[in-house]
């Protein structure tokens, strides 16, 4: 039995308010209401939700992937700016099933956190809505997990779950692929997603100096950015969707420059049937944001390492014919030609051209 004279122990004073987790499910499933599609079968709420394969597809094939923001997330609450890390997560997930040459269906999210206050956890879902309202992606539902003990106070992790659909037939595979092929980037306005744990080693963010000191080195403003270093640091991962869907049927090859950068993203192109192909980058093709040579500069950093780390200002990477590719960049005059396919011999490298 129970001491009666005890003061009884709730699960809030564990670290959890149901109450409040409550409420904003409720948030959450109004910010939802905004994405649905004709082909969401439930509401936000029930244990799973039900997404009917849409019409006009002969062949359908289901894609999946999963990702989260990485360190990026310091930067945000660092500055205690929200409202751009969901768009992040939903344009990366976009871009990573773009590459198949599916288009997304529906999204789920994941946030983890040990006490992020209510108003915070609807901040990041908004960005997510708006993300996926913008891209016409269903978001199905998410997960919110209260984790006193197994994160810090303040803390916060967000993952994604994504899933798209192609035709078997159109899928993009690298079957098509062939020495010739042009290569062209479009640009990626900043990091990313990816690069952040280099970067704050470099500024000693997150690394228990403070949050003065990481606000102070985030609010300091750079002439060569015309910004802050926070604000070029929280630039939006873009979609690289409304621009690449006109090309689809003519892409031979599509690689996003995420972790790993353009060697590590441009060579996962060339296994199964394109395995004796390979890259060459024209290094002097684009110039490098000025947000990468600040780092580089600051952090005394190798050519090698750079490009291992970091995209370089290369978003997305596509191979494609010479005349789809000289359509593609006067439809897309950010668009340049950064390389091309070329036959590989065994010894060679993978993506030749840059420092590796």
């Amino acid at each position: 039995m129970t001491d009666s004279s005890a003061t009884p122990l709730r699960y809030i004073d564990a670290g959890v308010d149901v109450a409040a987790a409550d409420l904003t499910v409720r948030r959450f499933a109004d910010i939802a209401k905004r994405t649905r599609r004709p082909e969401v079968l439930s509401s936000v709420g029930p244990f799973a939700g039900m997404f009917r394969v849409p019409e006009g597809y002969a062949d359908p094939v289901l894609v999946a992937s999963a990702d989260g923001v990485g360190t990026k997330l310091l930067i945000a609450a660092a500055l205690d700016r929200f409202d751009t890390i969901g768009a992040d997560l939903v344009n990366h997930s976009v871009n990573d099933i773009l590459t198949t040459g599916a288009q997304p269906l529906f999204f789920l999210d994941y946030l983890a956190t040990a006490d992020l206050s209510q108003d915070r956890r609807v901040e990041l879902v908004a960005g997510i809505g708006k993300a996926c309202e913008e891209q016409n992606v269903a978001l199905l539902g998410g997960e919110t997990a209260d984790m006193p003990d197994v994160y810090r106070s303040g803390d916060f992790d967000l993952a994604a779950f994504i899933v798209g659909v192609v035709d078997r037939d159109q899928a993009i595979d690298g079957s098509k692929l062939v020495a010739g092929d042009v290569l062209v980037a479009l640009p990626s306005g900043g990091l990313q997603t990816n690069g952040y744990s280099l970067v704050r080693e470099i500024w000693a963010l997150g690394k228990g100096l403070g949050a003065e000191h990481d606000r102070e080195a985030l609010e300091a403003h750079y002439e060569e950015l015309g910004a802050t270093l926070g604000d070029a640091l929280l630039a939006v991962h873009p979609s690289f969707l409304g621009e690449l869907t006109p090309y689809l049927a003519a892409l031979h090859g599509i690689a996003h420059i995420t972790g790993g950068g353009i060697p590590g993203n441009l060579s996962r192109l060339f296994t199964g049937p394109a395995e004796q192909l390979g890259a060459r980058i024209d290094p002097d093709s684009w110039e490098t944001p000025a947000i990468f040579e600040l780092i580089q500069r600051t952090g005394g950093i190798e050519d090698a390492e750079m490009y291992r780390a970091f995209n370089m200002g290369a978003g997305i990477i596509v191979a494609l014919e010479q005349g789809d590719a000289s359509d593609l960049l006067t439809a897309q005059p950010q668009a340049w030609r950064i390389g091309e396919v070329v036959e590989r011999s065994a010894d060679a490298p993978l993506v030749a051209g840059i420092p590796l």
